[in-house]
């Protein structure tokens, strides 16, 4: 057969993804990636475009989103596309920020100065001591506050709670940041 020679069998795709051939006909009877063919024997045969859909799957995948949600976009283009994703960050952020919050609890319960040390947490105390040891001065910190929130506002949002900072602070640091002006 001509035809067979330009598919694929459910174990070569299998291999290929590294999927096993069970999530592949979970995909074929969701309708997230139906095969283009079937065989004399009746097994799935897959073409390059189900390889190129695969593809796209895979990478969607791993930006964590659903097959719901897969199987809606793969059709998409442009700004639904990106609409989808800033919503799939959007929801990241939030996820981020509610593990540091949990992260700073536990080192709370925990009260150990040496599991705080070998976390990957970094608190406002020590990133203020981190500048202070590479030479910055409080108009250094003051600047690099406003270099960030110039260049980077949402990451200096975010780098502001993941060292602890209540939400108060952090609307008063960016405001003065954003003005270019230190008010305490």
């Amino acid at each position: 057969m001509q035809l067979e020679k330009l598919m694929f069998t459910i174990g070569q795709v299998a291999k290929k993804y590294s999927l096993s051939r069970s999530t592949l006909i979970y995909y074929d009877n969701v309708g997230v990636l139906s095969p283009s063919g079937r065989s004399e024997s009746n097994y799935r045969l897959y073409s390059e475009n189900d390889l190129k859909k695969m593809d796209r799957i895979m990478l969607f995948r791993s930006a964590g989103l659903s097959l719901e949600a897969i199987s809606t976009l793969l059709g998409k283009k442009g700004s639904d596309l990106n609409s989808a994703f800033e919503r799939r960050l959007t929801s990241i952020n939030h996820e981020i920020q509610g593990l540091r919050n949990q992260q700073q609890v536990i080192l709370r319960l925990l009260e150990n100065q040496s599991s705080e040390k070998n976390s990957r947490v970094l608190t406002k105390e020590k990133w203020v001591a981190i500048l202070e040891a590479s030479g910055l001065d409080e108009k250094g910190m003051r600047n690099w506050h406003i270099e960030f929130e110039k260049n980077s506002p949402e990451a200096h949002q975010d780098f502001l709670e993941s060292i602890g900072i209540e939400d108060e602070e952090i609307s008063l640091i960016r405001d003065w940041s954003k003005s270019g002006s230190h008010k305490d």
